[in-house]
């Protein structure tokens, strides 16, 4: 039995002070594309939840929809009905035999909420009128109040009451923009996708800037942080990417002898960069997909010293997650078959042999001060940067299939 009706409940944080019609208006924003595809769709909003009329709406596409929107703590494909206590009866009668098990019984409650509380039925009354009213025309089922398989929900509302019994888990955090805009270091590997990922959960807005070494990385390394980024996009709708030339830079870092200090350098080199094209878009952050001590630029030491390339705030989503946990993540938003694809970027080029994990500051300072135009550099790495702006859709991979 189709729903008709999606009941989206909105995170409790996005609830409170003055943000909540900010919270709200974001959600409604992000919805629009599935009015777009289905004009007749409707959306309503309530306190503290948005009803969304299906009409001839899939709600497999509701569905999808809803499960790249943050800031959302839940939702349920629900039915519609009347407040007459026999159309919820029905209603609830439908739903149920259509869960009957032919291999036994089952066990199911019902939970009934009023917020109508001028309807002549309480919630204790109503949920013995309901389920009285399924044992008496089911043959399947058996009532467990304590630990059910099945739960029956009947939600008594003003004008209308809703009838359903599934609660899908939403994404949480907050929507999308609603806490200001970051500027994502995204390379080609497993982790920097999921911070951009995290970011967004929590309402940061994000642009992704990756560094590229042509033509020491191949023309399958850019095309995957386009699939990388396009993923992202699937959350956002759009997503810029800026492309960083980055080859002179290392070669002299490289040519300077420090190798020990290769990857510390070029990561502050990073950092000054993506933070000139931040103040250009207006970010106030950087994202990095750094975990603490998981490899020799990790350490805490080594962090130190690359953070303190940047004035604005280095935040870093997987500082103390595992590999295996940020491996799950990727997995649940589409990119770990991305990111694993055999192409380097250039992070993974001129890595030493021996990098430090305990470096000072006041070294590394030293070693950029003795490499001759280093700043210029940097300048002419951000005025030679691209911006593309990826759609969410499919990747470069699929069209080639395709054709």
């Amino acid at each position: 039995m189709n729903p008709n009706t999606v009941i989206v409940r909105l995170g409790e944080l996005t609830l409170k002070g003055r943000n909540r019609h900010r919270f709200e208006k974001r959600v409604l924003q992000q919805l629009q594309p599935l009015r777009e595809q289905y004009p007749n769709t409707g959306i309503s909003l309530e306190f503290g939840r948005i009803h969304i009329d299906l009409q001839e709406t899939p709600y497999e596409a509701a569905a999808e929809v809803l499960d790249k929107i943050f800031g959302l703590a839940s939702y349920s494909p629900a039915h519609r009905v009347s407040l007459e206590l026999e159309d919820i009866r029905e209603k609830a009668l439908e739903l149920m035999r259509e869960l009957e098990s032919p291999e036994g019984k089952r066990t199911f409650k019902v939970a009934a909420k009023r917020s109508n509380k001028k309807y002549p039925h309480d919630s204790m009354a109503l949920m013995q009128l309901v389920g009285g009213h399924i044992l008496r025309h089911t043959q399947g089922w058996l009532v467990d109040v304590h630990h059910p398989e099945v739960t029956l929900w009947v939600d008594i509302r003003d004008k209308e009451a809703f009838v359903f019994t599934d609660i899908v888990p939403g994404s949480g955090g907050y929507p999308l923009g609603t806490n200001g805009k970051g500027m994502l270091l995204l390379s080609g590997g497993i982790d920097s996708p999921v911070a951009g990922w995290l970011s967004m959960r929590m309402g940061l807005e994000i642009e992704a800037v990756h560094f590229h070494s042509y033509p020491y990385t191949s023309e399958r390394a850019k095309r995957k942080v386009e699939d990388l980024a396009r993923e992202l996009a699937r959350y956002s709708g759009t997503l810029k990417l800026h492309m960083v030339p980055f080859t002179d830079i290392q070669v002299k870092l490289k040519e300077q002898g420090r190798e020990n200090l290769l990857v510390i350098c070029m990561k502050r080199a990073m950092l000054r960069i993506a933070e000139q094209l931040a103040e250009r878009r207006s970010a106030k952050a950087l994202i990095t997909g750094e975990s603490l001590g998981q490899v020799a630029s990790q350490t805490l030491a080594s962090l130190d010293v690359i953070g303190r390339a940047a004035q604005i705030p280095v935040l870093r989503p997987l500082i103390t997650m595992d590999k295996g946990e940020i491996v799950k993540v990727s997995e649940k938003i589409g990119t770990f078959p991305i990111s694993i694809q055999p192409y380097e970027d250039c992070c993974t080029l001129f890595l030493p042999k021996s990098p430090s994990t305990n470096p000072s500051i006041r070294t590394v300072e030293k070693v950029e001060a003795m490499i001759p135009g280093l700043d210029e550099l940097i300048r002419l790495a951000v005025e030679g940067t691209e911006t593309q702006v990826i759609e969410a859709g499919q990747s470069a991979r699929e069209l080639d299939e395709l054709f």
